[in-house]
């Protein structure tokens, strides 16, 4: 049974099925009673990623009964609409490439933006307080909305907009990909870095035929490229 308490001091966490969010979540399921998951349709080249979420939440439960009894409801939201009106290699069929403003262009303008607003719209219903993102400042592709500042400021304006005292848990800002699979072991041990090699997703590419020792992937696009130095550098200092 949940109770009023749980549901004040529970957590949503925006959950992709890709590495990051899934070391989230477990980052998550370690602290909070209750943790719901939410995702987003915005018509991503890797589409393939919603298929691994279901199976990545499965697994979850079955390999960590004790996070299966906190983990919440999940939720799937629609933002195709957002997709429809990027332009971008993340949502068309083309070479990923750098812009001339720095960043790649797999760089989805006001993406986390709308996530996390979403995610607080959904929270204020479920009444739950905490949110909790992947975002990272530390290997990441330049992304504004990834930054520190961004989501401070994001915390203060959805707090003001909808009159709550959302918190915004970023558990890797200041994480390289490297201690990013050291904190998965730290929070379960083998069995969650196997579960996160084996089934989630981060190849922008949608490459699910090639499997290599860090997971899935064409092993070419930037979040293959950086999930596998992340993971070469994890086992040299484990």
């Amino acid at each position: 049974m949940v109770t009023e308490t749980d549901k004040a001091s529970s957590a949503v966490v925006l959950f992709s099925g890709g590495q990051d969010s899934t070391t989230c979540l477990a980052w998550a399921l370690a602290r909070y009673p209750r943790v719901h998951t939410v995702g987003f349709d915005y018509g991503q080249r890797h589409h393939v990623e919603l298929d691994c979420r279901q199976r990545v939440r499965e697994a979850v439960a079955e390999r960590f009964p004790d996070w299966g009894e906190r983990l919440g409801e999940d939720h799937l939201l629609d933002l195709t609409s957002l997709g429809r009106i990027s332009d971008t290699s993340l949502t068309r069929e083309r070479a990923i490439h750098m812009q001339q403003n720095g960043l790649p262009d797999t760089f989805v303008p006001g993406r986390n933006l709308l996530f996390l607003t979403y995610a607080a719209a959904l929270a204020w219903r479920l009444q739950a307080r905490y949110l909790v993102t992947g975002v990272c400042e530390t290997d990441f592709s330049g992304y504004p909305d990834c930054r520190d500042d961004t989501i401070k400021a994001l915390q203060v304006a959805l707090n003001l907009g909808m009159d709550s005292r959302f918190v915004l848990h970023t558990p890797l800002m200041w994480r390289d990909k490297a201690q990013t699979w050291a904190l998965a072991e730290a929070l379960g041990g083998d069995p969650l870095v196997e579960l996160i090699v084996s089934h989630t997703h981060t190849c922008y590419l949608g490459d699910r035929a090639h499997y290599h020792d860090w997971g899935y992937g064409c092993g070419t696009c930037p979040a293959c490229e950086l999930r596998a130095e992340g993971w070469a550098r994890y086992l040299i200092g484990s």
